[in-house]
């Protein structure tokens, strides 16, 4: 697996990683991930049954190319140190498959015909066509990428030299992923369409996210952090702080409820953090998965009030995988994982007055609430390991077979290349 980022450093797409690198130890794969050394302090250790290696990145070491320290993502364009810092792992581990979820996979393109692995690319963003990843040109949806205005775009998001060049080496790029990767997978049919898959004429399958299959087997023992929940059932927001995950319109939506439970959001604050809170909302900072799943077991309905189309929005699993149903935008990947009216409600996007009438419709409605609760937990188990994780696999094997009938460079003897 190759990740920019890996847990303890946690997001949807690390927490996907992880999954999946685990399920497939338990089924019997041999399994590493390559990461970034910023997510852990040794080079390299062990995850359960998965083996981790941490990569030192040139760029990485520039601080003030960064806007985050904890984040210091990777290039779309082959970074020297983690170029280098793969090799070795290949040249240890000896991959038959190559599983890539980011831009780390730029640092493997140069090595992909030597190493003689097969190479799957898992989109969970739009970043084959989009700097930006999500598409979102002057606060709304881009009509569509074009050269000038993509750079123009990336220099106001990321600053003008770190944006221009970030661009430039994205749309030069596409076209040597499209080569190179032997099939993609797209985690919704928003991200195959946003990509573009169909009209590039790559090989491709949606296959979402997934949950563990005992999501809803919690510790005896709760984390420290959940002792400062309400006492009471309450609306339950997870995710990052900021605007284009919809918290200002969530506050909005708050502010016209009628005797509202408590709101619960817990996430990563930023500078888009709204501070003017209503009373009886209740801010958490970062916390532990495992206290975010005690919260989800304790609220009485999930909040996922997204303006960014969310390619495969984990934090929708995990609510109906802890048998609770969720007020959710109609945007993004959010349409395939759940069934409006049915294992939830969905809304537009950014329309307060939308998102405060169907959470109070299931407040007030407490059979209908279960009704719904029912239908998600029945709704996720096409969403769990045992689900997805046999269709991940198949796709390798098919890979696989093909390689025996073709010549690589590098096959089982690894000769290292120049």
């Amino acid at each position: 697996m190759l990740s920019q980022f890996y847990p303890p450093i946690i997001g949807g797409e690390e927490r996907h990683v992880k999954n999946l690198a685990t399920a497939l130890a338990q089924r019997g794969h041999e399994v590493c991930v390559a990461t970034l050394s910023g997510t852990g302090s040794n080079a390299q250790d062990m995850d359960g049954g998965v083996r981790v290696y941490r990569l030192h990145g040139t760029l990485q070491k520039m601080t003030k190319l960064f806007s985050e320290g904890e984040r210091r993502h990777v290039p779309p364009f082959p970074d020297p140190g983690l170029l280098l810092g793969l090799r070795r792992v290949i040249l240890e581990f000896r991959p038959d498959i190559v599983h890539a979820h980011n831009w780390l996979l730029h640092s493997f393109l140069p090595l992909k015909q030597w190493s003689g692995a097969r190479f799957v690319v898992t989109l969970h963003d739009l970043s084959l066509v989009c700097a930006k990843k999500n598409m979102m040109h002057g606060g709304s949806t881009c009509s569509g990428p074009a050269f000038a205005k993509c750079m123009k775009c990336a220099s106001h998001h990321y600053g003008p030299i770190k944006g221009c060049v970030t661009a430039a080496a994205n749309w030069v790029s596409q076209g040597a992923e499209r080569k190179l990767a032997d099939k993609f997978l797209t985690v919704s049919s928003a991200i195959a369409v946003g990509n573009k898959l169909a009209q590039s004429g790559v090989d491709y399958e949606i296959i979402p996210n997934f949950v563990p299959d005992d999501i809803a087997q919690l510790d005896d023992e709760p984390p420290a952090q959940v002792a400062a929940l309400p006492q009471e059932p309450f609306l339950l927001f997870a995710g990052d702080l900021g605007i284009f995950k919809g918290t200002h319109v969530l506050i909005d939506a708050y502010r016209r409820l009628r005797n509202a439970p408590p709101l619960v959001m817990i996430g990563r604050r930023s500078a888009e953090t709204p501070e003017d809170l209503p009373e009886n909302v209740h801010i958490f900072e970062s916390w532990p998965h495992a206290a975010v799943m005690h919260a989800w077991n304790r609220s009485l309905l999930g909040v996922v009030p997204s303006i960014l189309p969310e390619a495969c929005a984990t934090v929708v699993m995990e609510c109906m995988g802890m048998g609770k149903t969720l007020v959710a935008t109609r945007i993004g990947g959010t349409p395939d994982l759940v069934e409006d009216g049915i294992s939830a409600l969905l809304v537009p996007p950014g329309n307060a007055d939308a998102l405060s009438c169907a959470i109070q419709t299931l407040i007030d409605n407490p059979s209908q609430r279960e009704r719904m609760e029912s239908a998600a937990v029945q709704r996720v188990q096409h969403l769990k390991a045992k689900s997805v994780v046999p269709r991940i696999e198949n796709i390798y094997a098919q890979l696989l077979a093909g390689k025996s009938k073709e010549n690589c460079s590098i096959d089982h003897g690894y000769a290292v290349p120049p």
